[in-house]
This record gives structure tokens, sequence and C-alpha cells, in this order.
């Protein structure tokens, strides 16, 4: 004979939303404070970036550089907005400085600790936003805007022969993102 069951308790039929609604209030709450008002991220990125240059660098004139769109550095994103858009940039520079051909242009060591900065703070930033495409929609997209910012970069490299020119330049435009990046965390910080 089997062995009689308590009744189960069953939940109202309001608490599967309040467990959605709490669980995504946690995820927004954990995105906005990755950053915290004594973290030294952007600024040590942004050593790490200079230290990077090779010491022999030389003016080079490239024709059409791209860079930093000017939509990106005025943008009244809201901070869980701001989450992806870091992640985005994140991910995009990663992505770009890992580059094979790199690692003849650049001093080593800072290099490879930028690259572990990045590394960390996407690691960080990925699980809060896991649907973050729903965040931006209309015609001024800003994930879309950095996509195709970090595609011009691909290409410059590529018809500069990724030159050591041209990964200066990048370099350069790798710092035009990391101060943008530090406007994106002083948003998330809301």
């Amino acid at each position: 004979m089997p062995a009689p069951t308590a009744p189960r308790p069953r939940l109202p039929h309001a608490a599967p939303p309040l467990l959605l609604l709490l669980t995504a209030l946690a995820t927004a709450l954990a995105c906005q404070h990755l950053w915290t008002p004594d973290d030294t991220f952007p600024a040590d990125a942004l050593r790490l970036l200079r230290d990077m240059a090779p010491s022999h660098a030389q003016p080079c004139h490239l024709q059409q550089p791209p860079f930093f769109p000017d939509a990106l550095r005025h943008n009244n994103l809201h901070p869980q907005q701001a989450a992806a858009a870091a992640l985005r940039i994140l991910q995009h520079l990663f992505h770009t400085l890992s580059d094979n051909s790199t690692r003849h242009h650049w001093h080593t060591q800072p290099h490879n600790d930028l690259l572990n900065q990045l590394q960390h703070h996407i690691h960080h930033l990925e699980p809060c936003l896991r649907n973050s495409t729903t965040l931006f929609k209309g015609p001024r997209n800003t994930l879309l805007t950095i996509n195709k910012y970090f595609r011009d970069i691909q290409r410059f490299l590529q018809a500069n022969n990724h030159s050591a020119c041209a990964w200066d330049h990048v370099r350069i435009e790798a710092r035009a993102s990391l101060q943008h990046l530090h406007n994106l965390t002083r948003t998330m910080r809301r």
C-alpha cells in the first residue's frame, strides 16, 4: 500500500510572475554595482594602453581612419542600456586587441594585462545581461552603432595590411572607447 502523501502547498497564481520580477530586479541591481566609485578599471586600462605602445612610434598618415562615433558620445541611456553598451564595447575591444597580428607591434606585458582586465570585466557583466538586445529599439540602436564602428576598425586594419601605423591608430581608438566606457560606468551607477 503506498504511503500517504501530504498535500503540497500551492503557490498563488501571482507567485511565478513575482519570482521572475524579483530575479530581474536582482540582476539589474547586480549590474548597476559592478563598478564601484573606487574602481580604477578605466584608468588602469588607459595606463596599460599607453604602456603597451612601442617607444619608437613614428607619426604616420593613413587614409580614412575610423573615429569613435559622436552618436555614442552623446547618448542618454538608462543604467541597463549603459551596461549592455559597455559589455559590447568590452567584447569588441577584447576581440580586436587579442588579434594575433598585434603581438609584434606592442609591448607584451601591458598588452596581456589589458586583455586580462577586459576579460575580467566581460566575465562579470555577461551574467547580468543575458538578453541585452531587447534593451535597444528604434532607428538609433546603440549596439548596432558599436558593431559598425568595430567592423570599420577591422576593415581599416585590413586595408592597411595590419601595419604598425594602423595598429597605433587602433590603440588611439581603443583609448576613445575606454574613455566612453568610463562615462557608461557612471551611467550604470545611477
